[in-house]
């Protein structure tokens, strides 16, 4: 059997959580299905390392660095081109292309276009509730990575029936785990970031649901010598001035010299990162499930979380819970996680065990056996 996949929708100079889903997914499968084989459609600059004789990689078609080209290919090229190479279903986020000639497995986690606060644009809320609309009816199978992401779809269109299946995220425990491979991080930090190990950490896009603003109002209030023992180190692109914005309020709120952005840093950084912090803080007003969450409890860096109910979900309620609407408890609990060794080494120890559970071998067996179920017409069974 043939699967056919569109990484398209990724844009090459601006990674995010998906990257690594669609290398780990194929990676993982190769192994475990050994029937299957791979058609994948990549940009001409996409990054996209694996191969064989069993991964068909396709570079036709442009990915989102070109937008509009990207959308057609996607709903018009994509799904013939599969189809004539033999694929018997095709693997998607987000979208059921607009002409299809065959089976469409649907993965998606979001719901952003929904919530006018999100502020994506006029015209992309407009698109992205019209293609949504369409896809959930017409997918042939929907995927979602969390019980409140299935929850939420359900309540938006009800009706789903039997075509969804929860399937939470992979995680490469290779590369995220609390003990180095071998080398001196401490010297590592120092020398390529100019840190010492102890500051609290960010890693994330500034999307605005991600409330960096009410993170650093929160940070802001700690006393000034907590915050020069362990300052803000907030890792992450820009997204419509979302950076910009973050450093002009931290200049603002007098902790410039406290707050430092490094912008994007290499994906083999971020272990060592996640495991010379104190802590991991994320402020999200919304999430689908929050990879970055896990892979800081991998590490074993402790987290203070955004009292949403994915983050519940997601930390098994091993992390510092928190309303970062309240500005003052968020302080106190960044406070209690740079002060209180008890609490610290309690989160740490149980972040590594809850962790555990994620990984890339369960998913892609959920996925694909989803996958076959739908095209043999049998019942998929939800794990």
């Amino acid at each position: 059997m043939k699967l056919a996949l569109s990484v398209l929708c990724e844009h090459p100079g601006r990674k995010t959580g998906l990257t690594t889903l669609f290398h780990e997914l194929v990676a993982h499968a190769l192994p475990l299905f050994p029937d299957v084989d791979w058609i994948v459609y990549a940009g001409p600059s996409q990054e996209w390392t694996l191969g064989g004789p069993r991964v068909e990689l396709v570079r036709r078609f442009p990915a989102n660095d070109h937008l509009s080209r990207r959308l057609f290919a996607d709903h018009f090229r994509v799904p013939a081109d599969a189809r004539r190479r033999g694929a018997a279903a095709l693997l998607t986020v987000g979208f059921v292309p607009l002409r299809h000639s065959l089976p469409v497995a649907m993965q998606i986690f979001s719901l952003q276009h929904l919530d006018s606060i999100n502020r994506l644009g006029l015209v992309r809320r407009l698109y992205r509730r019209f293609i949504v609309d369409r896809s959930v009816r017409r997918a042939n199978l929907i995927i979602t990575n969390s019980r409140f992401a299935a929850g939420r779809l359900r309540r938006a269109y009800p009706g789903l029936g039997e075509r969804m299946i929860v399937s939470p995220e992979g995680l490469q425990h290779e590369q995220f785990r609390p003990v180095p491979a071998g080398a001196d991080e401490t010297k590592w930090l120092r020398e390529k970031y100019d840190l010492a190990p102890g500051y609290l950490f960010w890693a994330s896009n500034f999307y605005t649901y991600k409330q960096a603003d009410k993170l650093l109002a929160a940070y802001a209030r700690l006393p000034a010598a907590l915050r020069q023992v362990h300052p803000l180190v907030m890792v992450g692109g820009n997204w419509l001035g979302g950076l910009d914005r973050a450093r002009a309020q931290a200049a603002t709120l007098g902790i410039g010299s406290d707050v430092c952005f490094p912008g994007w840093v290499d994906d083999p950084d971020l272990a060592p990162l996640y495991r010379q912090a104190r802590g991991f803080v994320l402020a999200s007003r919304e999430e689908t499930f929050g990879r970055c969450v896990v892979e800081a409890m991998a590490c074993g860096t402790p987290c203070v979380v955004n009292d949403i109910p994915i983050m519940h979900e997601v930390t098994g309620g091993h992390a510092l819970i928190v309303d970062f609407n309240d500005t003052p408890a968020a302080t106190a609990a960044l406070e209690t996680l740079c002060t209180d060794d008890a609490t610290h080494a309690r989160l740490r120890a149980q972040g590594i065990a809850w962790s555990a559970q994620f990984n890339f071998d369960k998913l892609a067996t959920e996925r694909i056996d989803a996958m076959r179920a739908t095209l043999a017409g049998e019942p998929v069974k939800q794990g």
